[in-house]
């Protein structure tokens, strides 16, 4: 009972200091407010450099672009490509940021990305799927649409926004209890490494992979995969 009166309560804390919670001035992308720093609010991107983040397995990040205060990836990655990390690890926090594709594109959010173990990010880190949902020109698994945790649990009461307006990504980590947020409301939530995950684990593309998924802390990572995805108003809270 203490555990789950713990939980409830960095529940109830995530909830107040949420990013989704109050307006966001639009002519003031990628800072803080003094209330969000007085929360502990971190920014990843000041939409003028990359300074916090490194190439995965990598050094210095190539390939991606700062355009407006906003950053988009390269827009021809492949699954050994431009992927970007955060410089610095993180194990519970909650993470917000802003994003959208162009038709036919996808991405990802990682976390607890650990590199020089794996030749792929999605070989570490759990992955929070971007895609352009209505436009994907093949038939979509219920795993792969938006907001999903990618090839283990499928997301629910979806609404993504049209492909010229942002969504609005929340991903809240206090292990071993992980929630995903598409534009105001909870997708998808889970445990990790309890025996129903590792069993939903064993029946899917990750079987053969020992390292997805199994670290506790870790880097945030974003994806260089498939069309082009930019973000923007990327801040995180550890917690």
């Amino acid at each position: 009972m203490k555990n789950l009166s713990h939980l409830f309560l960095i529940a109830i804390i995530a909830t107040l200091f949420s990013c989704s919670s109050g307006k966001k001035d639009e002519n003031k992308l990628n800072t803080l407010s003094k209330k969000e720093i007085k929360e502990g609010w971190e920014l990843l991107f000041d939409g003028k450099s990359t300074d916090n983040w490194k190439t995965f397995n990598g050094g210095e990040v190539t390939g991606w672009k700062i355009v407006d205060g906003e950053l988009h990836n390269s827009g021809v990655g492949s699954d050994h490509g431009g992927d970007i990390i955060t410089k610095k690890q993180y194990e519970n926090f909650e993470l917000c940021l802003e994003w959208k594709v162009a038709p036919e594109s996808n991405s990802g959010v990682f976390f607890h990305v650990q590199e020089g173990i794996v030749n792929a990010i999605y070989e570490s880190g759990p992955e929070y799927q971007l895609i352009d949902d209505n436009g994907w020109p093949t038939e979509l698994e219920a795993h792969q649409y938006s907001g999903s945790n990618y090839a283990m649990h499928v997301p629910q009461n979806v609404k993504v926004k049209p492909l010229d307006e942002w969504n609005k990504t929340k991903i809240v980590v206090n292990n071993p209890r992980v929630e995903n947020w598409l534009n105001g409301k909870k997708v998808v939530e889970y445990d990790l490494w309890t025996d129903e995950w590792k069993a939903l684990k064993e029946t899917s593309k990750w079987k053969d992979m020992p390292h997805y998924g199994a670290s506790k802390n870790g880097h945030i990572g974003l994806q260089d995969h498939g069309g082009l995805t930019i973000f923007r108003n990327i801040k995180i809270r550890e917690l």
